[in-house]
């Protein structure tokens, strides 16, 4: 990875100066695959059951050497193994292709059209069920090649290749003191958190990393590649773009605004679980949540966990302020809880906050995350931290498992910038205060799996049955936490999701990424 500060013009004329361009056609990829299939006759005779994806494979690492890996090789199994979820990681697609530009992904993109060969694309890998970033005898799309990361001349626009992680891209701008809208955990990729909206450390002052896009620069399913930002032709796909995944093109570049960030106060504070801890805890979440826009530097992430090892169950209070100021006020409900058993608060630069975060979240497991939302009530927390106790019993004795249940505040101090733009998909806007909550496990063996998803849907279910008795429910599903069991798209509302169908429809009137990319979440 590479940073460019661009000597010549801003980013942002260089942006409007772009037109949309087609470096391929679909019939003159189909020629080329005939071609090719002529002059390699013994491509025929491969299985019929995976024939397109076979012809896909061989003619894109004829027409693009080095950029395919097949199974068996080293940097297939390197590129396998990069998956954070022990379920994607098992899943073998035919041959994984690694792009080094746009236009190497239009003629992907062309090229499985004309063979109808399923794919899936990976940015960061982070996903939690097997088909969200990988796929199965298809065709994965790896943008592990997409690392660079521009600075404009003015610095107001860094462009980040979709390849890239989190942590590259604050490596690159700490030295700047500037920052972007995007992740908290080092390794998780630029493109699957920012088209599924986008939770910041600095949401409060500048809303989800998808209300910080400028532009978007994607591939559609025509095999066109096109700048989308708020001044172009087409601003219903700019705001389909901010929430709406994988559903309208493949996105190979993202121009963030930046802004001013040097070093911040942050860290995390671990307890044991007690009623008297945790109700204190949840207390202090519900009045944050309240007199969150009093000082909107700070963001909390309150999360529930089972130490399997030790036995007990804990309580990580992570608390995050966006200026080197120690135990600023709005945070001292949780700093005067006592009883801490660690304690890591202190002032950090960004990318070793990210780390910290990471060391939580390992690879290797067998996952599973779900979601869900409530408005904001330390009772509804307090109804959901007995649920999800009660159920975690039952499984608790499961090899390697790390349950947890993290929660963590939509202000409105976050909903007042989804307007920007010309909007969002979320549905959110101007909304708050809400909880939204993350059910989070990870154990070790797939004989596991059934009843370790029965107890997490339980957890779900209950809690939201809980939050509706109670007249705090809400629908809202953020696609980052979603489980491939949930509705994500019907969650934003019924108006919403029916202009997120119409624009795809728009711009991909053959349904290509609804038919031929079917992994995590879809429109239909």
């Amino acid at each position: 990875m590479r940073l460019f500060v661009l000597a010549a013009l801003p980013i942002l004329s260089r942006i409007a100066a772009a037109a949309s361009f087609s470096p391929y056609t679909l019939e003159g990829v189909q020629a080329d695959i005939s071609s090719y299939l002529g002059r390699n006759e013994t491509q025929q005779t491969r299985a019929v059951s995976n024939f397109g994806c076979d012809v896909a494979c061989g003619f894109l690492a004829f027409s693009r050497p080095h950029t395919v890996a097949f199974p068996n090789s080293s940097i297939y199994d390197f590129q396998e193994n990069r998956y954070w979820s022990q379920q994607q990681e098992l899943t073998h697609p035919s041959c994984r292709f690694s792009p080094a530009r746009a236009e190497d992904v239009s003629l992907a993109i062309l090229a499985f059209r004309v063979t109808q060969c399923q794919f899936a694309v990976k940015s960061g890998g982070h996903g939690a069920f097997s088909g969200a970033s990988n796929i199965e005898d298809g065709v994965t799309i790896d943008l592990i090649n997409l690392t660079d990361v521009e600075l404009s001349k003015d610095k107001k626009i860094a462009s980040a290749g979709a390849g890239n992680t989190w942590y590259n891209v604050y490596e690159e701008l700490t030295p700047h003191n500037l920052t972007v809208i995007g992740g908290r955990v080092s390794p998780i990729g630029v493109g699957g958190l920012t088209l599924g909206g986008g939770i910041s450390f600095f949401s409060a002052r500048y809303g989800w990393a998808c209300d910080n896009v400028y532009n978007y620069q994607v591939v559609l399913a025509d095999g066109s590649i096109r700048d989308v930002n708020p001044k172009s032709c087409d601003k219903d796909l700019y705001w389909a773009l901010r929430g709406g995944g994988n559903n309208f093109a493949i996105a190979t570049r993202f121009d963030f605004e930046t802004y001013p960030q040097g070093d911040m106060w942050a860290g995390s504070q671990t307890f044991i679980n007690t009623p008297e801890t945790s109700k204190a805890i949840n207390n202090a979440f519900e009045s944050f949540a309240i007199k969150s826009p009093e000082d909107d530097y700070a963001q909390i992430i309150t999360a529930y966990a089972y130490a399997q090892t030790q036995g007990i169950y804990v309580i990580a209070s992570d608390l995050q302020y966006g200026k080197p100021v120690a135990n600023p006020p709005v945070l001292r409900n949780f700093t005067a809880i006592p009883g801490a058993i660690a304690d890591t608060l202190r002032v950090v630069d960004l990318p070793s906050l990210t780390q910290e975060f990471n060391a939580t979240n390992p690879y290797g497991f067998r996952k599973t995350y779900w979601t869900f939302t409530f408005k904001n009530s330390a009772a509804v927390m307090d109804d959901i931290v007995a649920i999800y106790t009660e159920e975690v019993e039952k499984v608790k004795d499961a090899p390697g498992i790390v349950p947890s249940a993290v929660f963590q505040p939509i202000t409105t101090s976050m909903t007042k910038h989804f307007s920007k733009n010309g909007g969002n998909p979320l549905g959110l806007e101007g909304q708050g205060p809400l909880t939204l909550v993350n059910i989070d496990i990870s154990w070790t063996k797939i004989a596991d799996d059934k009843r370790i998803m029965a107890a997490a849907q339980a957890i779900v279910d209950r809690s939201v049955a809980a939050a509706e008795a109670r007249g705090l429910d809400h629908p809202y599903l953020y696609q980052n936490y979603a489980s491939q069991k949930q509705d994500v798209f019907a969650s934003y509302g019924e108006a919403n999701l029916a202009r997120l169908r119409s624009i795809s429809k728009k711009y991909d009137p053959d349904q290509v990424l609804q038919r031929l990319q079917p992994g995590y979440f879809k429109l239909h």
